[in-house]
């Protein structure tokens, strides 16, 4: 496929290109969420959270019918996951941030599903056991996040199946293989177990409701890349007596070099949570930006932070204060901020979370198990 920069490629697989969120949801067929909706969620929370402030989260499917069910008094659930391949990075932080802060402001139970199986089919290079490993490795990070132990269900498709295949068999059967290529784009060429898996990424929206004998209405936090799994689940909520799931639509946190979403697969874009502060500070000095090409053009002429990736980290994650950001965005245009100092204070910013992230990552070693699933007594 062409990764030429204008052209957007969304799917669960590969985003790559200039990515226009106002035309995914033309085509994805969601909803641009609204302030009203924000106002309700920071009523809840008790503030409104920077990712929603800043249109990080700019998307949805019947968010309104969930918090209505929420202010009627009735329990609220949330489901979210990983692909587990390798080591997490920024990017798969973003959304986690944001489903704690639903989790806290709604009291919902998560149901944290890691697709140790979906890796392992669709990645050559990738054993069934390393992708088991980074189940449990990237269940620190999650729990790091500051999810509540009781509330938090992290299960692994492979190592939980016992737990979820009488479910995922019963949605697998009202999904017809024609949907899936459809969907999917699977081929005669792709392995049959690609086929299967939706299946399984389907059935956790239902997954509390299944345990707990009664309708759970369920919100997915994720990046908007997922989407498609979301569509076919929702055609065959109702076949199966569930509610359809809700959803609350994500932008994807851009890559330290120009262009393209931060990605694993090139760990030079990237800023992973085991990074060392030192390792993390090259990253940040060599990471792509909105400077001109000299020092006496910058300070003639500004900079451009709309294209700048180390402004958009302050954006995404990095500066909670909006008075502050805009004095970073007003330096950079009129040339008085050199992005020298710019990324000198953010490589700061970042050491500082990385030390603190990873001491709660090695403390939640003790009590990995209270977090994952058990069998319902």
């Amino acid at each position: 496929m062409s990764n030429d920069k204008k052209t957007m490629i969304v799917t669960p697989w590969e985003v790559s290109g200039e990515v226009d969120y106002d035309k995914l949801i033309v085509n994805f067929g969601t909803n641009k969420l609204t302030e009203e909706l924000k106002q309700k969620m920071a009523k809840y929370a008790g503030f409104l959270h920077p990712q929603l402030r800043r249109d990080v989260f700019f998307s949805h499917r019947d968010l309104d019918w969930w918090i209505s069910n929420y202010e009627n008094d009735k329990k609220v659930g949330l489901y979210t996951g990983r692909g587990p391949s390798g080591d997490v990075h920024l990017g798969h932080l973003l959304p986690w941030i944001f489903t704690k802060y639903l989790q806290d402001a709604f009291d919902a139970d998560l149901y944290f599903q890691m697709t140790d199986d979906e890796k392992f089919l669709v990645k050559e290079n990738l054993t069934l056991e390393q992708a088991i490993s980074y189940t449990y490795e990237n269940a620190l990070d999650v729990i790091a996040c500051g999810m509540k132990v009781g509330k938090t269900f992290i299960f692994s498709d492979t190592e939980d199946i016992a737990q979820i295949y009488k479910l995922g068999l019963k949605v697998s059967k009202k999904i017809t293989l024609s949907t899936a290529k459809a969907v999917f784009g699977f081929t005669d060429s792709d392995n049959i177990g690609l086929t299967w898996y939706p299946a399984l990424q389907a059935m956790t929206c239902f997954l509390q409701s299944d345990r707990e004998k009664q309708n759970i209405p369920c919100l997915i936090p994720a990046a908007i890349d997922q989407d498609p799994y979301w569509r076919v689940t929702r055609d065959i909520a109702e076949k199966l007596g569930f509610y359809k799931p809700a959803q609350i639509h994500g932008k994807f946190l851009p890559g330290l070099q120009q262009g393209g979403k931060m990605s694993a697969s090139q760990p030079e874009t990237a800023i992973f949570t085991t990074d060392t502060p030192e390792i993390a500070l090259k990253k940040v000095m060599a990471a792509f930006t909105g400077g001109r090409e000299t020092i006496k053009l910058h300070k003639e002429l500004g900079g451009n932070p709309e294209i700048c990736n180390i402004y958009a980290y302050y954006y995404f994650l990095f500066e909670e204060d909006d008075k502050k950001l805009y004095e970073i965005e007003a330096g950079c245009r009129s040339g008085n901020l050199m992005c020298g100092e710019c990324k000198a204070r953010l490589g700061k910013k970042i050491k500082e979370f990385l030390i603190d992230f990873q001491k709660k990552r090695e403390k939640a070693k003790d009590n990995l198990q209270d977090y994952f699933l058990k069998e319902m007594k």
